[in-house]
Formats: C-alpha cells, structure tokens, sequence
C-alpha cells in the first residue's frame, strides 16, 4: 500500500496515496471490531445454550420430586397439625407461589447482570477518539 518505508517521507505520498492509507487502516478497524463482536457473541451464546439445556434436563428431573414432596408435606400437615385436606393443599400450594416468585426475581436479576461484549462496548466506545485531531499542521515546516 501506500505506507511510508524507512528511507521515504511521508510528504512524497501523493493526496490519493494517503486517502487510500486511510480508508484501509478503517477499513480493517472495522472488520477486527465486527470480528471481536462476533466472537465475544458466540461465546456468549454457546454458554447460555448449554446453560440453558442443563436447567432443562435438571427441571425435569426435578419435577417429580416436588410433586411428591408437596403431597408429603400437605399429608404431613394433615396428621401434625390436624389440618382440612384442603387447607393442607392450599397451603402448600401458596408456599409453592412464594418460592416460585422468589426464584424468578432472582433469575432476572442474574439476567440483568450479563453484560455481553464487553471488550467490543469498550473499544467502540474509545474508537471516536481515535478520529479526533488536533488543529495542528500534518506536517511541519522543519522537515
């Protein structure tokens, strides 16, 4: 490309050269912050799939396992504390509510705390200062 070499000056590079130097060092910023994104993303991806598929499999190998732990404790409270059928079963129920709601407040908060891109969020962000220049000469009047 139209680079300087060590024996070259940059003030012999023609208007053209330089314009070309330019749009392809942005040309290439570009494609390594998509890339880095693409990458960061993927990642990302691939752990909230697994993830993702391991809640599941627990979930329904879990889910019997509640089922007969509510009818225990709901027969439990029937003998302990002498309680209707079906005030042992609402019971129960509702305690089911209340977790339920608990767990789902802390799984948004667990999902409000990812912050995917992190490197691609700090880099972009830091790339308009890259573009901005002095009010000074390019070239000076001792070369």
């Amino acid at each position: 490309m139209a680079e300087a070499g060590p024996g070259e000056r940059i003030e012999d590079k023609s208007l053209g050269e330089l314009v070309a130097q330019a749009s392809s060092g942005i040309s290439k910023l570009i494609r390594a912050e998509i890339s880095l994104a693409k990458t960061e993303l993927r990642v990302d991806a691939r752990k909230a799939a697994v993830g993702g598929a391991l809640f599941f499999v627990s979930l329904a190998v879990f889910a019997p396992v509640i089922i007969f732990l509510g009818l225990a404790l709901a027969y439990g409270l029937m003998e302990l504390f002498g309680m209707w059928p079906w005030a042992a079963f609402l019971t129960v129920a509702i305690t089911y509510v209340v977790v339920a709601v608990l767990l789902g407040v802390v799984g948004v908060l667990v999902v409000k705390r990812i912050r995917g891109a992190k490197r691609t969020r700090r880099t972009l962000r830091d790339l308009p200062e890259a573009f901005r220049h002095e009010d000074k000469p390019a070239l000076s009047q001792a070369d």
